[in-house]
C-alpha cells in the first residue's frame, strides 16, 4: 500500500486523485500548515525537503510531483493513463507531465505571494508584469495546444492530472475568463468522480 503524506490545501492532492483514478489502495498521512502557511516542521522527518507531496512505497521514499506521478503509473498503473514509450504520444505526454511544475506554477506562484505580501513590490511591480507577460503567453499556449480535444491528448491520461492543478489555481485566481476552452478542460476535470474523492479525502 502506498503512504501518501499530504498536506492540506497543496499540491499533494493530485497524488490522491492520481490514485482514486487508478484504483489503487493508499493510505494518508495529513499535516496541516501553520499560522505563517508554511508546512509544519514535522514534515521533515518525513523527508528532508519539508515539502508535500511525498509518498512512500515499501522502502523507498519518493517526492516531487513528476517524479511520483511516472512511478505510480509504471509501478501501479498497469498500462493505464499514458501512453506507451513507442507511440507517437508518449513525447507530448512527457512534456505536459513536467510542464505542470518546469513551468507552469512558477508565475502562479509568484502571483500568490505577491497578493500574500511575502513579495514586495506589490501588484504593480516590474516582477507583476513579468508575470502577467508570462501567464498569457503560457495559457494561450496550453488553450491552442488542446484545441477542440476533450484532454491534453484526446484521452485522459496523468498528464491530466498534473496539469489540473495549475489550471485550478489559474481559474482561482482569475486568469480563465476570456478562454472558454481552457473553462470548460478544468470543469471536466472537476466533474471526474476521481478527483472528487481526492478533494473529500484531502
Amino acid at each position: 500500500m502506498v503512504t501518501v503524506y499530504h498536506l492540506n490545501e497543496s499540491r499533494s492532492v493530485r497524488v490522491l486523485w492520481l490514485l482514486e483514478e487508478l484504483d489503487a489502495p493508499y493510505e494518508i498521512v495529513r499535516f496541516q500548515r501553520d499560522h505563517t502557511r508554511r508546512a509544519p516542521p514535522e514534515l521533515a522527518k518525513v523527508h528532508p525537503l519539508g515539502k508535500a507531496p511525498v509518498i512512500q512505497d515499501g522502502d523507498l521514499v519518493l517526492a516531487e510531483s513528476g517524479a511520483i506521478v511516472e512511478y505510480l503509473v509504471e509501478r501501479h498503473g498497469g498500462g493505464r493513463l499514458a501512453p506507451r514509450p513507442e507511440t507517437a504520444a508518449w513525447g507530448l505526454y512527457l512534456q505536459w507531465l513536467h510542464f505542470a511544475e518546469g513551468s507552469a506554477m512558477l508565475p502562479l506562484l509568484l502571483e500568490l505571494f505577491t497578493n500574500m505580501g511575502l513579495i514586495p513590490g506589490g501588484k504593480d511591480s516590474g516582477l507583476m508584469g513579468f508575470v502577467r507577460l508570462e501567464l498569457g503567453k503560457q495559457l494561450d499556449y496550453i488553450e491552442r495546444e488542446l484545441g477542440e480535444k476533450e484532454h491534453l491528448l484526446g484521452a485522459f491520461t496523468a498528464a491530466d492530472v498534473m496539469m489540473g492543478f495549475p489550471l485550478d489555481l489559474a481559474e482561482r485566481q482569475g486568469h480563465l475568463a476570456g478562454r472558454p476552452r481552457l473553462l470548460a478542460y478544468v470543469e471536466r476535470l472537476r466533474a471526474r468522480p476521481a478527483y472528487q474523492r481526492a478533494q473529500a479525502a484531502a
